[in-house]
């Protein structure tokens, strides 16, 4: 069985510059999307060399105009304690993520609910879809959620990632995007608007996906300190690995 690493999690961004310490990931496409443009270091950095990347990575930034740095570390790998007291000292985001597998025959058996209905994004079911990652992405503000659409419609007409959404009683109420490898499918943006939780659309739209690939691992990040990764640990995800990451976001 193949190994899965973070290395095989897809990003949305360009490799534009590479070294023995980090690759630089940018998306001139969508500059306030964090998670596409950042560094990720290739090995731990010592408290220096980690400064000495932030100041790169901030002037990189403010010429394009963003306001933020971010940065992933390797993966399997605790920060230590000197970094980690800079971190606090200079008010950065620090968090870790989680990454999870399952072979699709592990996945529980569900009831059958007749109020909720999964299908394949299509050309009739677009608007809806677009309409319901815009409500999700206003939580990240109103530019983000305008420049998401036309991630979202790029997506659409790409082979490699299929877009599913979910209906209650006939309203948009959630989604995710599967993204297609030779070995995986990657369970990417499960969200489930607030009014529609706790009705299991989010286990009906993962169910989806194990009936449309069972014969590919899937896999999925979550966010280490958030509540759905004990929902995976449950649907029989297995463990394997963890990544820090960190980000902060200026003023001017």
């Amino acid at each position: 069985m193949m190994k899965i690493t973070f290395e095989d999690i897809y990003t949305i961004g360009h490799v534009i510059a590479e070294n023995e310490l980090y690759r630089h990931i940018h998306y001139p496409e969508m500059l306030t999307r964090y998670d596409s443009n950042f560094i990720a270091f290739k090995r731990m950095p010592s408290l220096d060399a980690f400064v000495e990347t932030v100041g790169f990575l901030r002037d990189f930034h403010l010429r394009n105009g963003q306001k933020h740095v971010k940065f992933y570390f390797p993966e399997n790998e605790k920060l230590g304690t000197t970094l980690v007291d800079y971190l606090k000292k200079h008010n950065y985001e620090t968090g870790f993520l989680e990454l999870y597998a399952i072979n699709p025959r592990d996945f529980p058996t569900l009831e059958i609910n007749p109020d909720i209905v999964v299908q394949s994004v299509t050309e009739d079911t677009m608007k809806g879809y677009i309409d319901l990652q815009y409500k999700i992405d206003l939580q990240f503000g109103e530019n983000f959620a305008k420049q998401k659409v036309d991630l979202n419609k790029k997506h659409f007409k790409d082979p490699a990632i299929l877009q599913v959404i979910a209906f209650y009683k006939g309203e948009p109420a959630g989604c995710l995007d599967v993204i297609i490898t030779a070995d995986t499918v990657e369970i990417d943006g499960l969200e489930v608007l607030e009014m529609f939780r706790n009705k299991g659309i989010g286990s009906r739209l993962q169910r989806f996906v194990m009936e449309r690939f069972p014969d590919k691992r899937v896999i999925l990040v979550a966010d280490g300190e958030d509540t759905p990764r004990e929902m995976y640990q449950k649907q029989n995800y297995q463990f394997l690995g963890f990544q820090y990451e960190v980000q902060k976001i200026y003023n001017d």
